[in-house]
């Protein structure tokens, strides 16, 4: 099971990564896409919506199982990843790659309430 030391992670089972222009790139963990299995589907918000920390951002479905995503802070979704509107079991191949949006957070990023790798994995172990 991959767990890169260099992302924050949620125990919603999304992954963080900090840009260096301060904007976060959010996906979903190795660990949560294998537990939904092979994705179909990948509901993702809008640029320019305007979400809030632990709100509904979006879905991800497989045949198995759909769940929510939660957006890690407040922020402005400033991209999404459209080759997941076409293929979204790309995300089951390369989950740490396959971002599903971007946000701009209205705060500069704090890990405080997100797990680092050794957590997440004693999370989900």
């Amino acid at each position: 099971m991959l767990i890169p030391d260099h992302l924050a992670y949620a125990e919603t089972h999304e992954w963080v990564k900090l840009e260096d222009d301060g904007s976060l790139t959010v996906g979903i963990t190795d660990f949560g896409q294998e537990q939904l299995g092979p994705l179909v589907y990948v509901d993702m918000p809008a640029v320019g919506k305007h979400l809030k920390r632990g709100a509904e951002s979006g879905i991800v479905e497989s045949n198995k199982a759909a769940s929510d995503l939660h957006a890690p802070v407040d922020g402005e979704v400033i991209a999404i990843n459209e080759a997941l509107g076409d293929t979204p079991d790309l995300v089951n191949g390369a989950p740490y790659d396959q971002w599903i949006f971007k946000l701009k957070p209205t705060a500069p990023f704090s890990a405080d309430g997100f797990l680092d790798a050794a957590a997440y994995l004693k999370l989900i172990s």
